[in-house]
């Protein structure tokens, strides 16, 4: 009998593409998403219901149901500016529901938790590539609610034994190969589908948000990492945990930076669109170059990024924003 596997949120960008992955690994994905910010058609894999994580009863009975050891969390608000301008909703659904959570699975003895973490966590970098052991200063609500939720984890393991991966992603982007999900959040804050919607004729132009940055073209450097590459590093950290190994902190990145100018350049060549450019000030909070050291979780779980080319990133993000999502 395939082991069930809850995916928290899992009818979102990346918590559907683990679904999907779980699925084709042998898994049984069961989805529990109160599709506030994700998608029905998004949840194609295995189990699906529709609950919130704060209703600690609904959530009890997937877990005996469904005799879940572990537990996959994607089901956290991720807007930097909007916990900014209302941190209370990111304190209540990324900490309190979290919290809850955690507390239902400890009454029913669930074991691992796999956590979809950030690395907004790390703050403004002293070092680049960030590694693991990089102090964790984060400078918003966003990054300070990820960062209560990974001291939570370890809390509960000193006092209960729950052990837990904290995955701290750097820019999640590009969309499944096969082409059946992809990124659709409203609003759109993320670069890539941006630019995309401007090659598409949907948005007027791509702003950039500083030229003046200590980077090679004056704009900021980001780490963009294929969303199916963050999938497999679930099921590899879910793994780990299945077969008695630690809990640890692995960030996922590429290891390579890419330029706002670049990312947009790329597109041009990938869409064979005009995608105009509106240059504006900096936004406050963005670091010049965020990119990450991978190296931990390369060298203790074997992973290696199928799709670390920002060419084949944006192709099938392309691909993707063209064919546009179901319905």
């Amino acid at each position: 009998m395939a082991e069930s596997v809850l995916v928290a949120g899992g009818a979102g960008y990346i918590g559907s593409h683990a679904a999907k992955l779980l699925a084709q690994r042998g898994f049984h994905p069961v989805v529990v998403d109160n599709l506030e910010r994700g998608h029905r058609w998004a949840a194609r894999w295995g189990t699906f219901v529709e609950a919130d994580l704060a209703d600690r009863e609904a959530v009890r009975a997937v877990l005996l149901e469904h005799r879940i050891r572990a537990v996959m969390h994607f089901a956290a608000y991720a807007y930097v500016a909007e916990s900014v301008r209302d941190p209370g909703p990111y304190y209540r659904n990324n900490v309190a529901t979290t919290l809850a959570l955690l507390e239902t699975m400890k009454e029913v003895e669930s074991e691992f938790f796999i956590f979809s973490s950030t690395c907004a966590t790390y703050g403004e970098p002293e070092r680049v590539p960030i590694p693991e052991d990089h102090p964790q200063r984060p400078i918003n609500p966003y990054g300070r609610t990820k960062l209560v939720v990974e001291q939570m984890l370890a809390d509960f393991e000193a006092a209960y034994g729950l052990r837990h991966v904290n995955l701290r992603y750097f820019n999640a982007a590009g969309a499944d190969p096969d082409g059946e999900i992809g990124e659709a959040h409203d609003p759109e804050t993320h670069l890539i589908p941006l630019v995309l919607e401007v090659a598409l004729g949907t948005r007027p132009h791509i702003a950039v948000f500083g030229t003046d940055y200590p980077t090679p073209d004056g704009t900021c450097v980001r780490d963009y990492i294929h969303v199916t590459d963050l999938a497999e590093a679930h099921v590899l950290a879910l793994e780990h945990l299945l077969s008695g190994g630690q809990s640890r902190a692995y960030n996922l990145g590429n290891g390579t930076g890419y330029s706002v100018r670049q990312v947009i350049d790329e597109a041009r060549k990938v869409t064979g669109r005009e995608i105009p450019v509106l240059e504006a000030r900096r936004r406050w909070g963005d670091p010049a170059v965020l990119v990450g050291s991978s190296d931990r979780i390369r060298s203790e779980l074997g992973w290696t990024p199928r799709y670390p080319g920002l060419d084949t990133i944006l192709e099938t993000a392309w691909n993707w924003h063209r064919n546009g999502p179901p319905g």
